[in-house]
């Protein structure tokens, strides 16, 4: 093992720092180090960074950087790089780029042939996936979920039948109809992993079949405040998986026909399984 304790900086670098995603603890020797040195700190919010800074006695200038400038920021910022000054790039909490800030720049950076120098560090994600209980050798993040229900119900549609462990970002105010999409889409059997609070004082890693999920969120509003990470399991052959356009299909044919006679015509036409059509219909149209 190579013994790499060097923290000083180099000039016309851009440093790419993860910040603790809660305990302050968590934050490296390294990132401190490289917070101190740098010459600029381009921060998501810089009133959120400044009390980071703050904590750890560093007194290093900030600049915005967010979504909404940071096409226009990133030329001004390469230019100071160019120059030979060096920047550290850091989001409110967590690694930059992750769903947060930073692609524009690091991009920009790239092509200019300026040296991106990336520290390892918190992300909620993989401090979620490691503790959930799911298959974590295949997995995929995917940000975080639309805001409306029909947006919602077509991701999970589109993800239904994907095998690897699916792992989304989520707002509290949302979760609960979240859920409810989810299960309209996915079936109460599907293993879902609710992570909220990391590293912090009320840190929740709670996985039941998602029909007990949407029970034991809806007990107490605290079980869904914080930052929220869910984790769903992938799909596996042979599960009952019935797509959302089979259960609309087969409700808009059961106003017409027998129920048993609107399974069999949907059955066919989307190749799913009569018997798992007829329990779900039985159970959410009679």
């Amino acid at each position: 093992m190579t013994d790499e304790t060097s923290t000083m900086v180099d000039v016309s670098t851009l440093y790419i720092v993860p910040t603790p995603i809660g305990n302050l603890g968590d934050i490296t020797r390294r990132a401190l180090s490289i917070l101190q040195q740098v010459d600029i700190i381009a921060a998501e919010d810089t009133r959120y960074t400044g009390r980071l800074l703050s904590h750890f006695g560093i007194m290093t200038r900030t600049l915005a950087l967010h979504d909404h400038n940071e096409r226009q920021k990133a030329n001004i910022l390469v230019k100071k790089l160019m120059t030979g000054q060096n920047i550290a790039l850091v989001s409110d909490a967590g690694t930059p780029l992750i769903s947060d800030p930073g692609y524009h720049l690091v991009t920009r950076c790239r092509q200019v042939g300026i040296k991106v120098v990336p520290l390892p560090g918190p992300c909620a994600l993989i401090t979620a996936l490691s503790a959930s209980g799911l298959p974590s050798d295949r997995f995929s993040f995917e940000g975080f979920l639309p805001p409306r229900s029909k947006g919602r119900k077509d991701k999970f549609t589109e993800v239904a039948q994907d095998p690897r462990t699916l792992i989304f970002y989520e707002s509290p105010h949302r979760i609960i109809n979240t859920l409810d999409d989810m299960l309209e889409v996915l079936g109460s059997e599907r293993m879902v992993v609710i992570a909220r609070e990391l590293t912090k004082t009320y840190e929740t890693i709670h996985g039941v079949p998602l029909g007990e999920l949407v029970e034991w969120v809806s007990e107490d509003r605290n079980r869904i405040r914080g930052e929220i990470v869910l984790l769903i399991a992938g799909y596996r052959a042979g599960e009952d998986y019935l797509p959302l356009e089979a259960t609309n299909a087969v409700a808009l044919l059961a106003k017409e026909l027998p129920l048993k006679k609107a399974v069999i015509i949907t059955a066919k036409l989307f190749n799913v399984k009569k018997n798992t059509l007829y329990k779900w219909g039985l159970e959410n149209l009679q």
